[in-house]
């Protein structure tokens, strides 16, 4: 698909300075620019890139006033980051514009769907489902029985719904993630087995949360595994039975978080984290890489290592352990001076 100068100067509300006609089909780096490409300037550090790029069509601020000759045609925008994240935004809504039902899949008795509804080939779509207004389901998914879906949702490929999930507005879900899988529940028998405990409980995603791709959320035992409005996480995460997680917290990847853990909104945890199960984390807590957590943490606390203390606490111990042969050493020379 091609866009001139002058239609993305409408989309942006911006300048044309150069050729109105200059048509683009992609998208590049300012640095990796050719004939036909879009790129964008806000970075101080890049601007002499724009007296080289081959691009067609560049977005920088309207301050910018070039010191020699342009080559490419520019749209000046007030903020040249923004609008080309906006133009990103709009690319990428386009690009998802699709509808209608594909074939072979399986929609069963009782689905009740809205507008705009895609649902790519080979799908199935379980009983008594309820789909939203403008929903994107892509190939190779699986919406299990009484699954409830809102508006403007897009599970990318190969996603998995449990039944009695529930789903609502602007929830992205990528390729390979499940939702709704068995609860970790087993109970140890005399003979050393173990009998597995029903898990009858669902999954409720609150509105504008984005899950990466290879990511699990079980259901609850009982009662619900809820992720808050707001909430993002990340690729290959593990969310267990009743977990819940709160308002506009943000998880990265390899992250695993036992049963019945709740953690406060606004946090941010970073990768491969391991959270033990039964604990409160409070509001606005940051949690750093590669930690360990075994307690509750108050509202506001940093905390790193493994088991996890204190960020600033951690720092220092850290700069010891490193000179830790050293200080043994000094040590060791002192006892043979006695």
């Amino acid at each position: 698909m091609k866009f001139t100068a002058l239609q993305i100067a409408g989309i942006l509300e911006g300048e044309v300075v150069g050729n109105p006609n200059a048509e683009v089909y992609k998208l590049a780096k300012i640095e990796e620019g050719t004939l036909g490409s879009l790129t964008f300037l806000a970075n101080p550090k890049y601007i002499h890139y724009i007296y080289s790029t081959e691009a067609s069509i560049a977005i920088v601020n309207k301050t910018f006033e070039p010191e020699q000759p342009v080559k490419t045609t520019l749209i000046k925008v007030e903020d040249a980051y923004q609008a080309f994240s906006k133009l990103l935004e709009y690319y990428n809504q386009i690009k998802l514009m699709k509808s209608g039902i594909e074939q072979p899949s399986v929609v069963s008795e009782g689905v009740v769907y809205g507008t705009d509804l895609y649902l790519g080939s080979f799908c199935y779509v379980g009983q008594n489902v309820k789909i939203g207004n403008n929903v994107k389901i892509y190939p190779n998914s699986f919406i299990g029985d009484n699954v409830v879906i809102g508006d403007n949702c897009v599970l990318f490929a190969g996603v998995r719904v449990y039944s009695e999930s529930v789903l609502g507005n602007h929830v992205v879900i990528h390729s390979g993630t499940i939702i709704g899988s068995d609860g970790f529940g087993f109970a140890p028998q005399e003979d050393g087995s173990y009998k597995k405990v029903p898990q009858i409980g669902n999954v409720i995603i609150e509105d504008n949360v984005e899950i990466g791709s290879c990511s699990t959320v079980d259901r609850a035992t009982l009662g619900s595994t809820i992720i808050r409005k707001g909430v993002k996480l990340d690729n290959q995460i593990q969310v267990a039975h009743n977990v819940e997680i709160g308002q506009n917290t943000v998880i990265a990847s390899q992250t695993g978080i036992a049963g019945s853990t709740k953690i406060g909104k606004n946090c941010m945890i970073g990768g491969q984290v391991g959270i033990v199960g039964h604990i409160t984390i409070g509001d606005n807590v940051k949690i750093q890489a590669q930690s360990g957590i075994a307690k509750s943490l108050k509202d506001g606390e940093v905390v790193q290592g493994s088991p996890a203390f204190a960020y600033g606490d951690f720092a220092k111990s850290f700069i010891h352990f490193k000179n830790l042969p050293k200080i043994i050493k000094d040590i060791e020379d002192l006892k043979k001076e006695k």
